[in-house]
């Protein structure tokens, strides 16, 4: 009786999980989805008068240029399986130009706790690159430098260190021909607020300060060598079609995560039983 019981809470609970869907998006979901059938996505930018703080900051810039054409693909095929979407298509500009076009300014902002850069860009010129690519709305990414504290562990776990990190950082906002954001990254309409890093720039050199005897642990910027072999850490990419950069994979899953289609209790998209009940009820 009790095992009963408590299917049937799990099956409530479930009901109920399925019913609260949240909306990620800065209109209501269902006016989102009938606007924006034809999504477009810009080439990933990296900007370089960011916070990007390493010694070596014009290698770091080029090989996250050389990093973005390899792996922007993937971004795009898996924002073409949410279903989301009529239609993705990865824009051809040139994304250093267009970045430089388009861009009207940055703002370092700490919203709800939230530490990150936000992006602005040029309202006539996005209208122009809208109407001209035939899409309803864009998708702007921009991978930048970000400074913020963080609490950092040795790998024995017996340490740590309080201390200001560099970090790259990705930003990225949907916009209409309008000006309007309609979605945006990191995401404020979460019920659990996570903005997660691309990559860490510098680490704390525990060993070194065990092996001087010292409780002073220095910050230290990783080398170039580095930074290239973790960026070519490889898995599988979408449907098994070739492979993507595990750092880039894990911010492209968070972020097509929050443009998932609301789904019903088995898995269909709430938009297609609404379309099935109008059918039935004409």
């Amino acid at each position: 009786m009790q095992t009963v019981f408590r299917s049937v809470l799990l099956l409530v609970a479930s009901l109920f999980t399925f019913g609260c869907a949240q909306n990620f998006y800065n209109v209501p979901r269902d006016v989102y989805e009938k606007q924006v059938r034809t999504l477009g996505v810009a080439p990933i930018f990296v900007d370089g008068g960011s916070d990007i703080q390493h010694p070596e900051k014009d290698a770091v810039v080029n090989l996250l240029r050389e990093n973005n054409r390899k792996n922007e693909k993937e971004l795009v095929a898996q924002l073409r399986e949410t279903g989301t979407y009529f239609a993705v298509r990865l824009l051809e500009d040139d994304a250093d130009q267009l970045f430089s076009t388009l861009l009207s300014r940055r703002e370092r902002r700490d919203d709800a706790g939230v530490k990150y850069n936000k992006y602005f860009f040029k309202p006539e010129e996005l209208k122009n690159l809208i109407a001209k690519n035939g899409v309803d709305a864009l998708m702007l990414v921009t991978i930048n430098g970000l400074t913020r504290p963080e609490k950092i562990y040795s790998s024995n776990l017996l340490s740590y260190l309080d201390s200001d990190y560099n970090y790259l950082a990705v930003s990225a906002q949907i916009m209409d021909a309008d000006g309007n954001t309609l979605w945006e990254y990191p995401n404020f309409r979460q019920r659990s607020l996570t903005y997660p890093m691309l990559f860490s720039l510098q680490y704390p050199d525990f060993d070194e300060a065990a092996a001087n005897e010292s409780d002073r642990v220095e910050v230290r910027f990783k080398t170039i060598a580095g930074i290239a072999r973790a960026f070519a850490k490889m898995e599988s990419a979408s449907k098994g079609k070739g492979q993507v950069s595990i750092l880039y994979n894990n911010i492209f899953g968070d972020m097509v995560s929050l443009q998932e289609p609301e789904r019903n209790f088995f898995g269909g998209r709430k938009s297609d039983d609404k379309v099935q009940k109008a059918a039935e009820q004409k």
